[in-house]
């Protein structure tokens, strides 16, 4: 499903003391099959983006007491906003948020902290009754069995057991088999790694690829983290002030990093020793990514090697 926002706007608290304009006049395209990046700082909008992606916050064009402003003589109409996930229109007043919803999984920071019933079978099977009227029981238990296992645990092992009785990386492996049992064709994950150490961080990361590869065709990950973002995202966004400063693959996007650094934004590591060399005289194509960087590095030093015994 591709993702088309065009003139998007969102005002918080508006018509108050308090309004602030979360996004201003975004416009940006997610083509099916991405594997998607939304960086920015704390307040820059994305999560506020990533939040109409569902549905979660509404265009007022979808809400029935929406009316068109009149125009006043000679006044110009603003340009039209428009948001679509596949052939949803999320501006429609007859959308079916359920049915999108169902299609779009959205998964929070820390989802696990939003883990709630008695045993993993029931809380992987609460979305999928509510989005899924009808199935029978031994429809959902299936659903539930392959959500579970995409996401690496064992079913049998685990489906009795309390959610709060697992590990860390356990409850947040079952938290998202929670959203992706629904089997959304877009997976919209915010800080999917949050609080993670290390190798916590691979192993989610893996895992959505794997999730990509097999379960969901487009991937959506808002993250802090320019590394995360370097070794694994096709493309990404960069938003700052509720706007959408950069769209381009990370190879092309951190090639900016003097304007990155002034939007209060970082560069991935491989980016910094590309700069430094660089200015050594060494000039690398790499794509950021560690294992292309270590390959790149390597072959320079073995072909300079075989230069200095010719």
């Amino acid at each position: 499903m591709r993702i088309v926002a065009e003139h998007l706007s969102y005002v918080y608290n508006a018509r108050s003391p308090f309004a602030t304009a979360a996004l201003k006049d975004v416009s940006l395209t997610i083509e099916e099959g991405e594997f998607f990046g939304i960086i920015g700082h704390t307040g820059s909008g994305k999560s506020t983006f990533v939040q109409h992606l569902n549905g979660l916050i509404r265009l007022p064009s979808s809400l029935k007491r929406y009316k068109k402003k009149k125009l006043k003589k000679g006044q110009l109409p603003p340009p039209e906003t428009v948001l679509k996930v596949g052939d949803i229109d999320l501006g429609d007043k007859k959308t079916d948020f359920r049915a999108l919803r169902k299609h779009v999984g959205m998964v929070f920071q820390y989802p696990e902290y939003q883990l709630f019933a008695e045993t993993v079978k029931e809380d992987v099977a609460f979305g999928l009754k509510n989005f899924s009227k009808g199935l029978s029981d031994e429809e959902t238990e299936r659903a539930v069995k392959a959500a579970v296992e995409v996401v690496g645990l064992d079913y049998e092992a685990l489906k009795d057991k309390s959610p709060f009785e697992l590990s860390g990386g356990q409850k947040r492996r079952v938290a998202i088999a929670g959203v992706i049992v629904t089997r959304p064709e877009v997976l919209v994950l915010d800080e999917p790694a949050a609080g993670l150490d290390p190798l916590g961080k691979q192993e989610v990361m893996e895992l959505l690829h794997k999730l990509h590869s097999e379960w969901c065709k487009t991937i959506v990950i808002v993250s802090h983290d320019m590394d995360e973002i370097s070794e694994n995202c096709t493309k990404a966004a960069v938003f700052s002030e509720g706007s959408v400063k950069f769209v381009l693959p990370p190879k092309e996007l951190f090639r900016h990093a003097d304007e990155l650094t002034a939007l209060g934004l970082d560069v991935p590591l491989t980016a910094k020793l590309c700069a430094a060399l660089e200015k050594r005289g060494v000039s690398l194509d790499c794509d950021l990514t560690v294992n292309d960087f270590v390959e790149k590095v390597l072959a320079r030093w073995v072909a300079q090697k075989k230069g200095d015994n010719a």
